[in-house]
């Protein structure tokens, strides 16, 4: 067996740290995109959960949404204490949570203090979320997901057309 990279392992070594009902999985194809890893998945656009860094007055927020949303940068900055959001540029999404953009989990991130989870997402039984890298997946349930990002469940997307 082939070891996994270190974001990965880091990731793993979180989930059993934590005793998490969850599992990472390996994909042959790249899964950088929410439309790309439902593909590799074979779930719905809506159980893939984007990890998204915005700068919240210069401090890290990740904002957890569903594939099929777009989150409302409005809704973080107020959600996070903050007077603007935006989306972080690719070197402060590494700064901030030690992985790639495209390849950003939601778990360990020792340098961000805010994780805000779309109400939306608790809907799903299991959901997916980057573990790593962009051939790697974790697939749990939200509200495990919930507790090892300690996210506050809110309203992060824009109404839909």
């Amino acid at each position: 067996m082939t070891p996994w990279p270190e974001p990965v392992e880091r990731v793993a070594s979180f989930l059993r740290a934590t005793g998490a009902e969850a599992r990472i999985e390996e994909f042959g194809v790249e899964t950088p995109t929410a439309e790309a890893a439902a593909d590799a998945i074979g779930c719905t656009l809506g159980q893939v959960v984007k990890s998204l860094v915005f700068m919240c007055d210069r401090a890290p927020v990740v904002a957890l949404v569903p594939g099929d949303r777009r989150a409302d940068g409005g809704k973080v900055a107020q959600h996070a204490g903050a007077r603007r959001a935006s989306i972080a540029r690719p070197a402060e999404v590494v700064e901030a949570t030690g992985f790639e953009p495209g390849a950003v989990a939601p778990f360990p991130l020792e340098r961000v203090s805010v994780v805000l989870v779309e109400r939306t997402l608790v809907r799903h039984p299991i959901v997916w979320a980057g573990a790593g890298s962009e051939h790697h997946m974790v697939a749990l349930s939200p509200r495990e997901l919930v507790r090892l990002t300690r996210g506050r469940v809110e309203d992060l997307v824009r109404e839909s057309p």
